[in-house]
């Protein structure tokens, strides 16, 4: 009984005592709001790795979601929910594969190990197209009117960056300092 209490006070310990809030916004020049945007904040400190599986299905002859941020080591499914065959690659740097034709689900997920950017295809369906980028931090988002808030993160520094498609060069990086319990804010604009 000692040792599960000196156990759960130690974890109780470990956890940051608040939490912040970072609200990105990425907007065109003309203040438009930058669609399937994607923002993640990568803090000075390590966080440790946990196993979580997502998953881009396949529906109507397009996949969905179109733009999918994980964290490096996440585990993706590829159901097909259509009721034709699709082939679904990769020739990222960051991933390379290709699953066979198929309908339903593959047996097994794909695991993805490296930061990047994923670009998806169908080698049946060249209009399928989407994107699994691959962030280093488990504080990231897909930016919706333009806005997200990537909530939780404890007191540091953390170096902001976005992924949007279509990007000729990331727009550059930004550095916030965060306490443990406030809230901060940062503005990118986007390059058509």
């Amino acid at each position: 009984m000692y040792r599960s209490l000196s156990a759960l006070a130690a974890l109780i310990l470990s956890l940051p005592l608040a939490a912040a809030t970072l609200d990105v916004n990425v907007t065109y020049p003309d203040g438009t709001p930058v669609p399937n945007a994607v923002a993640y904040a990568v803090p000075t400190k390590t966080i440790p790795m946990d196993r979580t599986i997502a998953a881009i299905d396949q529906l109507h002859r397009a996949f969905v979601p179109h733009v999918l941020p994980v964290r490096v080591g996440t585990w993706i499914e590829f159901p097909n929910s259509d009721n034709i065959l699709h082939q679904v690659y990769s020739l990222s740097p960051a991933k390379r594969f290709q699953l066979p034709l198929y309908i339903g689900k593959p047996a097994r997920p794909i695991q993805f190990d490296k930061a990047g950017v994923v670009a998806l295809g169908c080698n049946v369906h060249e209009q399928m197209s989407a994107f699994i980028v691959v962030v280093p931090t488990p504080y990231f988002g897909t930016v919706a009117n333009g806005k997200v808030a990537l909530n939780g993160l404890g007191a540091d520094d953390y170096t902001v960056h976005v992924w949007y498609e279509g990007m000729r060069a990331e727009p550059e990086p930004r550095v916030v300092k965060l306490a443990g319990d406030g809230s901060a804010s940062v503005a990118f604009t986007a390059a058509k």
